[in-house]
């Protein structure tokens, strides 16, 4: 089991109110999201857990591409990973942050 931390200053906070979001199911075969909204400033953290050893350099990529495209400040997000691959990693971030800024109602 690896286990990676990643830490960037996002562009600016996460839109929205809701206070996290659960995205993905670990025991579907790729992943699960958490998405906590307890940073302050643009802060956003990042932790994975995958038993896929030695991928780090693709994670932070794709990581850091997500924290570009969406910027999710202030969010610390927690990947449980079996597995999946680079493009489902960013679907599901995208859907967290996504469920992050609906409200209730929605």
């Amino acid at each position: 089991m690896e286990t990676l931390f990643i830490q960037r200053d996002a562009a600016q906070r996460a839109p929205g109110k809701s206070p996290h979001a659960l995205v993905g199911v670990v025991a579907s075969g790729n992943l699960e999201v958490l998405l906590e909204r307890v940073l302050d400033g643009v802060r956003c953290e990042v932790h994975v857990k995958t038993p896929a050893a030695g991928f780090g350099e693709v994670w932070r990529a794709v990581i850091e591409d997500f924290i570009e495209r969406h910027a999710p400040g202030g969010l610390r997000i927690s990947i449980n990973d079996c597995g999946a691959r680079p493009d489902t990693v960013s679907l599901r971030l995208a859907q967290g942050v996504r469920l992050m800024t609906m409200e209730a109602s929605e």
